[in-house]
């Protein structure tokens, strides 16, 4: 089977900020994931990621909230999805 690609969005804020996901199904998982999904999910500014989920070989899966990476558990991509929103929800509340 090949990479199914599952959701991608992007939005721009007026604020200059960028928000970006994009969620694979794999035929297999990647290296250090239980799990047949590769994803990339960013929001930053000026270059600066603020938040961030990936599960980059072999790391796993993990997620950056401004200089702190930590590990992530995940369960599945609408869950993933709606813990890195309520994150840039949080984010976006500090600025």
């Amino acid at each position: 089977m090949k990479a199914a690609l599952l959701y991608r969005q992007r939005l721009d804020f007026d604020d200059g900020a960028i928000l970006e996901i994009v969620v694979w199904r794999l035929s297999k998982p990647v290296e250090g994931c239980a799990h047949p999904f590769k994803y990339r999910l960013y929001y930053g500014l000026s270059g600066q990621r603020l938040v961030g989920y990936d599960n980059e070989r072999p790391k796993g899966d993990h997620r950056h909230r401004d200089n702190l990476e930590e590990a992530y558990a995940f369960e599945n991509p609408e869950k993933l999805i709606d813990d890195f929103f309520r994150d840039v929800d949080d984010r976006r509340a500090r600025r």
